[in-house]
């Protein structure tokens, strides 16, 4: 077993001996939707949690209104859609778990406003979409699916024209975050050389070195290569006038979010002879399930690669994905730990004995912790720790009370102004 295995089991087997919560296990109600790894679902189950149940896909918006109601921990991909009504609806939740790279699929904000804990995994697929990336580079650059193509329909096609080695080449990394670096790494051992730009400055790795601006990297990119979150300054990155700046003849890979290219202009670019080949695997509509019908532009052009969003789908990714999210899930279901959360202000803190642990999540308003001291104080409540942390919106509050009084602690502070949630963890 290797470290990173062995650390996640001993997390598990330490705070199921070191916390207890004071709601009844077996009656906290845990959903996994997609198709999570069955490792997590086996996770919560060795550790008490009975009430764990998996479907194989995405729910609908009324789907997920309906199923949601009981729900205390929501675990979800990319597919499933968190709304504002579906929060609302979700009158039990305590977290959701994104088993995936982003969160842009649960409107965090009302997410926030709600004291919803929202966890995502941002690293555990990273080395799966970097190696697809250099496969993709070596398959478009020497023309490997036209010739599959041809040899599938019993043309013998054997020749070197347009056929290149990855070697010696330039590589444009668009977004040096995880992946890009990652690709950057992995491309420069093949002897590549590897340009790179983000918003953000960043320190190179390796040799590789940064681009002045967009026009600049495409302009000397014999492979331009997208690693971008998707946001408004992102939508259609990659146009019809960028596309124009790109070298003649180069190659475009889309493996961050559909949202970023506009297909219509790049097929365009392709048939022109701007670019040689694309690799394609995000797209800005997404068929919601295996077996539905699929359409693009780029389909039937040459030396395209079109895949099905399965850049961080490997089972060691999903395996990891499984273990990260569900660690987060659980910390936070028996010590109140946040530390990852897109929502709730990050707190990692150790458990306390001969102590109860009470969670207050609030609003963000002048006075509220002056308030929580102050209704436990007049009531002789002793506090034995406390932890403070706040964001622009909502503040997050763990205290550790003495047991004897914790009860009637929970009520008090559950009319505190501008509380949103509180919860007795242990």
């Amino acid at each position: 077993m290797c470290m990173v295995r062995k650390q996640i089991t001993f997390i598990f087997a330490f705070m199921s001996k070191q916390a207890i919560t004071s709601y009844p296990k077996d009656r906290i109600n845990i959903l996994f939707l997609e198709n999570i790894s069955e490792k997590a679902v086996q996770q919560f189950k060795n550790n008490g949690y009975t009430n764990v149940k998996k479907l194989s896909g995405a729910l609908s918006e009324e789907e997920l209104i309906r199923e949601i109601k009981d729900v205390h921990l929501l675990g979800i991909r990319s597919k499933s859609h968190i709304s504002a009504k579906v929060l609302a609806a979700a009158h039990k939740l305590q977290a959701i778990g994104c088993f995936c790279i982003g969160v842009n699929q649960v409107d965090l904000k009302a997410a926030t406003e709600a004291g919803v804990v929202v966890f995502n995994a941002p690293y555990s697929n990273t080395r799966s979409v970097a190696e697809l990336v250099i496969g993709a580079s070596i398959i478009l650059i020497r023309r490997i699916i036209d010739k599959n193509n041809a040899a599938h329909q019993g043309i013998w096609n054997k020749e070197a024209k347009g056929s290149y080695e990855l070697r010696g080449k330039t590589l444009g990394i668009i977004g040096y975050g995880n992946i890009g670096s990652q690709v950057s790494v992995l491309a420069e051992s093949l002897g590549m050389k590897v340009l790179f730009y983000d918003t953000e400055t960043k320190l190179p790795l390796g040799n590789a070195s940064s681009a002045k601006n967009l026009k600049e990297l495409v302009s000397l990119s014999d492979i331009v290569s997208l690693h971008v979150p998707e946001t408004t300054q992102t939508k259609n990155l990659i146009n019809k006038t960028l596309l124009k700046s790109f070298k003649q003849g180069s190659i475009l890979l889309n493996y961050a979010r559909g949202e970023v290219v506009d297909l219509k202009a790049l097929a365009g670019a392709l048939q022109d002879g701007q670019l040689s080949g694309a690799g394609i695997d995000v797209y800005p509509w997404e068929p919601e399930k295996n077996g539905d019908k699929f359409e693009s532009p780029l389909q039937g052009l040459s030396n395209v690669l079109l895949t099905p969003h399965i850049g961080g789908s490997t089972e060691e990714a999903q395996q990891n994905i499984g273990e990260d999210v569900s660690v987060k899930l659980f910390q936070y279901l028996e010590r109140g730990i946040t530390n990852g959360s897109h929502t709730v202000p990050a707190i990692g803190l150790p458990p306390v004995e001969n102590a109860h642990r009470i969670l207050h999540i609030h609003h963000n308003v002048p006075g509220v912790l002056s308030a929580i001291n102050t209704a436990l104080s007049k009531n002789n409540i002793n506090i034995v720790g406390q932890y403070l942390k706040t964001n622009d919106a909502i503040g997050y509050v763990v205290l550790d009370v003495d047991k004897k009084l914790s009860k009637q602690a929970v009520e008090l502070l559950k009319e505190v102004k501008a509380t949103i949630k509180v919860r007795m963890l242990y």
